[in-house]
């Protein structure tokens, strides 16, 4: 039997608070590490929103 989720326990796009920079430079490692391609790990880091920076910004 499925659980029911409680509004108690989202989170508005307000709540989050942005990655610091060496935490993201870490995750983006791990996440390559694990990547089975170029592609997936390009996938995977845009899922997570800890893609690399578009040059310019």
């Amino acid at each position: 039997m499925a659980t029911k989720t409680t509004s108690a326990n989202e989170l508005a796009d307000d709540d989050l608070e942005p990655l610091a920079d060496e935490t993201a430079r870490q995750a983006q490692r791990v996440v390559a590490a694990y990547a089975t391609d170029a592609d997936e790990c390009r996938m995977l880091l845009s899922m997570l929103g800890i893609g690399p920076a578009v040059r310019g910004e």
